[in-house]
């Protein structure tokens, strides 16, 4: 057009898959991919889920998710023990999830988070490592990191995001030609080329520069390898399209305006993961003190949930149930969006596993039990769905465990102290 070439993303067409639609023509398996979603003041008490295991039914907080009962599990009554530390509220209850470690202080995070784990066994040969998004317009809400001092941005513009997964370094997989960039073979010799003063600058340090240098040079050569890949042709990718770029509009904590951008960036990620641009993500869909309020008003979600009084003929918080409830909508439009995206025999959903949770039980009392999570899509068949899986009380890392066991983590045990676990839920397991 006007002189200009214009490439289009093509879905995987039948020519591109073998006879049974399970696999690439090539003889690879379809990619599978690994992501969270994480929302903020958890459940309503006896309004969300019905509180007998085995066959899964939501209430009416949750009744959104209904008709995805046969696309998820839900996991209760599982808890995190802290050993006598602190209860850091909107706190700990993330990071025992993630982590599988009690955090001493506020903001400590003493080990990987399980989606960074997960990167570093799967999250190679894309040319993204790993995609963070944040819908609250601050992108220090992100709940992905390898340390206290290493942890991962979010990103919170969809025309950010955009321009990073489908901008002018984006190659179209289908594509019949590709030309590497020149340019990206300069920048990963410049890169390669610092080695021998790594090596030399690291016998000056002690052991916690070392530490924290190390962390640096790993983002360098994710870095490299991404440079590497954008060198080379990408395969094919099932059901790749672009799709049209977003208009610039607000980013911030009205609730309409962090439901708009959510939209948008989860429309974005299915096509990233679609043309294999990644196979890891995180969504924060809000930040732990859930500031997220309705236009025109002072309350923020978190507030309403300590200061609202309880209705003495409903028996919960109405504001507080309110929000709850859109967080469950959200939910649902992200599990369908995906679940719209046909690949291979099935969908996108098929091929992927997402562990959303909460980061507390009951936000009117900072509780660390019970705290619900999600098991989402199959993971290439790994994970049965349907299921309401009880823990009676044990740790809930055992549903951290059981994801990257899933995932094709060589994990016998994970977690520290009393949430240390070698308990597969072997029930949810395919």
């Amino acid at each position: 057009m006007g002189g200009a070439a214009i490439t289009v993303g093509l879905p995987f067409l039948d020519c591109f898959l073998d006879n049974s639609g399970k696999a690439l023509a090539s003889g690879g398996a379809i990619p599978v991919r690994f992501g969270t979603w994480f929302w903020a003041m958890g459940h309503t008490p006896g309004h969300a889920v019905d509180p007998n295991p085995g066959k899964l039914a939501f209430l009416d907080e949750c009744k959104s998710l209904t008709p995805y009962i046969p696309r998820l599990s839900y996991f209760g009554h599982f808890n995190s023990p802290l050993d006598g530390r602190p209860n850091h509220v909107h706190q700990s209850g993330w990071l025992t999830m993630r982590t599988g470690v009690a955090p001493q202080l506020p903001g400590d995070i003493a080990a990987p988070t399980l989606d960074v784990l997960v990167a570093d066994h799967i999250g190679g040969g894309t040319r993204f490592r790993q995609i963070d998004i944040s819908c609250t317009g601050n992108p220090k809400d992100s709940y992905s990191a390898r340390s206290t001092h290493s942890r991962n941005a979010g990103e919170v513009s969809p025309v950010t995001l955009y321009a990073r997964l489908f901008g002018s370094d984006f190659a179209d997989p289908n594509a019949a030609e590709f030309t590497p960039d020149p340019d990206l073979m300069l920048q990963q010799s410049v890169l390669s080329g610092i080695t021998d003063q790594r090596k030399k600058f690291e016998q000056r340090l002690g052991a916690a520069d070392k530490s924290r240098l190390d962390e640096y040079f790993t983002s360098i050569r994710q870095l490299e390898n991404q440079l590497e890949l954008a060198q080379q042709k990408p395969a094919p990718a099932d059901a790749c399209r672009v799709p049209t770029g977003p208009e610039d509009g607000p980013i911030g904590l009205e609730l309409p305006v962090v439901q708009s951008n959510h939209k948008t960036m989860a429309t974005m990620l299915s096509m990233a993961l679609a043309c294999n641009q990644t196979r890891i993500f995180n969504i924060a869909m809000a930040n732990p003190l859930s500031s997220i309020r309705k236009p025109g008003t002072a309350y923020t979600h978190h507030t309403l949930t300590h200061e609202e009084a309880v209705d003495q003929v409903l028996g919960y918080q109405p504001e507080a149930f309110w929000f709850n409830c859109r967080m469950m909508e959200e939910l649902a439009w992200f599990i369908d969006t995906f679940d719209k995206v046909k690949e291979g025999d099935g969908t996108l959903l098929d091929h992927m596993l997402v562990l959303a949770h909460a980061e507390t039980s009951y936000a009117k009392i900072h509780a660390v039990d019970n705290i619900p999570a999600f098991m989402i899509g199959t993971g290439g068949g790994k994970v049965k769905n349907g299921l309401h899986i009880a823990g009676n009380g044990d740790p809930l890392t055992r549903i951290g465990l059981t994801a990257m066991q899933a995932m094709g983590l060589p994990l016998e045990k994970w977690g520290a102290g009393s949430l240390e676990t070698s308990k597969t839920i072997t029930e949810v397991l395919a």
